[in-house]
């Protein structure tokens, strides 16, 4: 079973950059859609954006378009999430996640066909 660790959160003001990593340990995750969640405080967890295992398809949800780019390094076995012109509503604990359905077509939004979460990295934008 594959373990993600997640890291690069922070506390930044509005307009900051953030780069966000999700490193995958136990097994390689380099066959497998990768997506990215976040949940806020006091509301559920909500798809932010996803990856093909090959990196060349990308989805985002309507918040990060624009603003958010998912990227892989399957050498690395390691996924990221550059942020950019953070906003306050973008404040939520970041969780990386595994899709492991060889039967999924297409990229997963929601979060109950992803297997596999990291423990989440904190991400507070301060106005």
């Amino acid at each position: 079973q594959v373990q993600l660790v997640e890291s690069g959160g922070g506390v930044v003001q509005v307009g900051a950059s953030l780069r966000l990593s999700c490193a995958a340990s136990g097994l390689s995750v380099s066959s497998y859609d990768m997506g990215w969640f976040r949940q806020a405080p006091g509301k559920g967890r909500v798809f932010v954006a996803a990856i093909s295992w090959s990196g060349g398809s990308t989805y985002y949800a309507d918040s990060a378009t624009g603003r958010f780019t998912i990227s892989r390094d399957n050498a690395k076995s390691t996924v990221y999430l550059q942020m950019n012109s953070l906003k306050p509503e973008d404040t939520a604990v970041y969780y990386c996640a595994a899709d492991y359905n060889p039967m999924h077509r297409g990229l997963m939004t929601d979060l109950y066909e992803y297997v596999d979460w990291g423990q989440g990295t904190q991400v507070t934008v301060s106005s």
